[in-house]
C-alpha cells in the first residue's frame, strides 16, 4: 500500500502545530523520539507547511458497480510513488508510468470481471481514476489550468495536452499494430484514455507523431498524461485564490 502522509509525516505535524518544534533542539528530540534522522524531520515539516498553507490536493473515491469494485487514494502533489493492482499487468505498468511521470502519488486497487474481459476493469479505472482528479482539484482555483507535454520512447513520440476545462472531451490518435499488449486490448488503452476525461471532466488530446511499437507508444502516451497533467495542475502564485476562467467558474 501507497503511504500517502507517512507516520513520520503525521508525528511532525501534530509537533509542528503544538509548537513543540519551535523550542531549541525540538527537531533533535522528535528524530530520536521516531528513529529517524533530522532530514527526516526536516524535509517532513517542509510538507507539513507546504500542506498547511497552500491546501492538500488529495481525494480518495470508492467505485463499486455489479462489474467492479475500485478504490483509488490520489495525491496531486506526490513524488510518484504509486501501487497499482488492476489484474491487468501491462494496464498497471501505464498507468504507474502516468503516476511517476505526473509525480502524483497513487494507490490504485481493483477487482473486476476478469473472467468476462478487460473492458470493465480498464474502463472503470479510468473513471474512478479520473473523478479522483476531479475531486482532488477542488473549484480548480490558482491552477494553472492547461499543460502540454511530448514524450519520447525510442522510436515513438507522442503528445498529450489537457485542459482543466470542467468540460469533458477527448480527441486521442493512436496507431496500433496488434490487438494486445500482455492482458491488455490496445483498443482499450485509447479508451482508457477518453474515460479518464471523463471521470476528470477535462478535454483531452493525445496523438502519436511516431512510433511502430505498441508498447513503447502505450507508455508514452501514459508518460504524457502524466507530464501534461502535472503541467495543468501546478499553482500559480498569480492568481492565488482566482479560478482561471473568464467565466468565474470551472465546476459548472
Amino acid at each position: 500500500m501507497v503511504e500517502m502522509r507517512s507516520e513520520t509525516y503525521l508525528r511532525v505535524r501534530e509537533a509542528y502545530e503544538a509548537g513543540e518544534l519551535d523550542v531549541l533542539g525540538g527537531q533533535t528530540r522528535l528524530a530520536e523520539e521516531l528513529g529517524v534522522t533530522r532530514q527526516a524531520i526536516n524535509t517532513n515539516l517542509k510538507r507539513v507547511k507546504r500542506d498547511l498553507e497552500d491546501g492538500v490536493r488529495r481525494a480518495v473515491v470508492d467505485r463499486i458497480t455489479a462489474e467492479t469494485r475500485i478504490h483509488v487514494e490520489l495525491d496531486i502533489d506526490g513524488t510518484g510513488l504509486a501501487e497499482v493492482a488492476t489484474g491487468v499487468g501491462f494496464y498497471d505498468h501505464v498507468l504507474e508510468a502516468f503516476a511517476k511521470h505526473g509525480r502524483f502519488d497513487l494507490e490504485l486497487r481493483c477487482e473486476g470481471d476478469l473472467h468476462v474481459d478487460e473492458h470493465h476493469t480498464m474502463e472503470d479505472c479510468a473513471l474512478a481514476l479520473g473523478a479522483a482528479v476531479d475531486e482532488a482539484l477542488g473549484d480548480r482555483s490558482g491552477l494553472v489550468r492547461m499543460g502540454d507535454a511530448t514524450v519520447p520512447l525510442d522510436e515513438t513520440l507522442v503528445q498529450a495536452v489537457i485542459d482543466c476545462s470542467g468540460r469533458p472531451y477527448a480527441a486521442i490518435d493512436l496507431d496500433w499494430g496488434g490487438e494486445r499488449i500482455g492482458q491488455a486490448p490496445t483498443e482499450m488503452l485509447g479508451h482508457a484514455l477518453q474515460s479518464f476525461s471523463q471521470g476528470a471532466r477535462c478535454a483531452l488530446h493525445v496523438r502519436q507523431l511516431a512510433g511502430a511499437n505498441d508498447h513503447h507508444i502505450a507508455e508514452a502516451a501514459f508518460k504524457a498524461l502524466g507530464r501534461a497533467l502535472d503541467a495543468a495542475t501546478r499553482r500559480d502564485p498569480r492568481i492565488a485564490g482566482e479560478v482561471p476562467s473568464t467565466k468565474g467558474t470551472l465546476t459548472a
